[in-house]
Parts: structure tokens; sequence; C-alpha cells
């Protein structure tokens, strides 16, 4: 436990010494607020309960920001910490490849709930977007959507050789996030069975939506995610290479 503390203490200072971390902080409620001045989003639409549509956009935008973080940035960092030779000399303390995931999910996973809280919180105070109807199965939603999104950026990370394959693999994978979340296109406007798959896939946009709009959560949307959380962390760390 103290070894995993030192290392996500580490690199926390390495990950606030990169620029970019602001923008994965801050460009998904620029977004929404900027998505909220349109009309179409901002009008009273009775189809959707007498509500607007961008009363409903904030999960689309976590979808977003959790992509971002989980299979861009992370999978990313870590190859190019592969291709510098930084893990080869880490190989050579105790420090165990299941600390060094784990330090890089914690480290993801701060901002990915920091970002988080900024839309919500822009979102309520800017825009009136009211909260999640159901807080509790959001949280839940929102917690395991993550960390199955994080599990899997880590299964990248642990096996690129370096940040050009890390990239052939977590573009595609960025893409098919994005779609099935709504980012690029409208869920609604999308094939029923892309719809279907995407209500069962990470980061689980559907569980959220439901959350929101008080649908309900319903265990079979969660579960899946539950089981790409474990199965990708401990294949990572079991798959791990230093170099």
């Amino acid at each position: 436990m103290k070894q995993l503390r030192q290392i996500t203490a580490v690199e926390m200072k390495l990950f606030l010494r990169d620029p970019l971390w602001l923008v994965s902080l801050v460009l998904p409620t620029a977004i929404l607020v900027l998505v909220g001045q349109l009309p179409m989003m901002s009008e009273v639409d009775d189809s959707l309960g007498g509500r607007r549509a961008i009363d409903f956009y904030t999960p689309t935008m976590i979808v977003f920001a959790l992509a971002v973080l989980a299979v861009n940035t992370m999978p990313i960092r870590l190859s190019g910490y592969r291709e510098r030779g930084v893990l080869r000399r880490m190989s050579t303390t105790p420090a165990h490849p299941a600390n060094i995931l784990a330090a890089q999910l914690i480290v993801n996973a701060m901002t990915a709930v920091a970002s988080v809280a900024l839309l919500i919180g822009v979102g309520r105070f800017v825009l009136d977007i009211p909260l999640p109807t159901d807080a509790m199965g959001f949280v839940l939603a929102f917690g395991l959507g993550a960390t199955s999104l994080l599990a899997m950026g880590a299964l990248v990370a642990a096996v690129a050789g370096t940040t050009r394959q890390a990239q052939q693999v977590s573009w595609p994978l960025f893409i098919v996030v994005m779609t099935v979340g709504g980012v690029y296109v409208p869920r609604v406007a999308l094939p029923e069975i892309v719809q279907r798959a995407g209500a069962f896939m990470p980061p689980g946009v559907q569980a959220m939506l439901d959350a929101w709009s008080g649908a309900g959560v319903g265990a079979l949307q969660l579960l899946p995610l539950a089981l790409v959380a474990v199965l990708a962390s401990v294949t990572a760390a079991r798959v791990f290479r230093w170099e």
C-alpha cells in the first residue's frame, strides 16, 4: 500500500506538469456551455416531457471526458514510458506492475471525477440543467462505467510497446466509445442495434441517461461494466510488459 501511495504521488506530479490535463478537465464543460446556446438544444420540447434537449446532454459529455482520459491520454502516456525506457528502469526496483497500473487508474479517475463535478456544477448553475433524478443510480453507473473504460485503457497500455502502437489501438476504441456514447451523433439517430449494444458497453451511457431521467438503472446494464472492469484490470496486470 505504501508503494502504491508513493507511485501515485509521483504520477500525479508528472500528470499535472503536462498542461493537457487542464484541457481534459475543462473542455467537456466548455463544449456543454457552447451546445447549450443552440436554440434547438435550449428550447422546451413536449416530446421530452416538457424539458430541453440540453437537460439530457451532460451524460454525453461525460462519455467524452472519460474517453479522452481512459483510451487516449493514459495508454499513450504509459506506452511513452515504455518507449523511453522509463518502465525498464522501474523494473529494477521493487515496483509491481499492478501498482503502476493502479496509480495511473487512480490519477485518471481523480481527474475524471473532477471533470464531471465541474461539468455538473456549471451545467446546473449556468444552464439550469437539473441534477440526476436518481443520484445513487447515477453515481453507481458513472463509477462502474469509468472504472471499466479505464481498465480497458490500462489493458492497451500494458501491452503497447510504443506510442504509435498505443494510438493504433486506442484511436479506433476512442471512436467506438464516442459513437455509441452519442458524442458524434445523438444516440436516438443511431441504428437500433448500435443503441442496444451501446447500452451495455463501457462507459455505460444508457445507464447514466436512465439515472439522469429517473427511468431507473437496471442490474443488466451494470453487470457488463463490472465484468469488463474486473477482467480488463486483472488481464492488464498479468500481461504487463516492462519493455
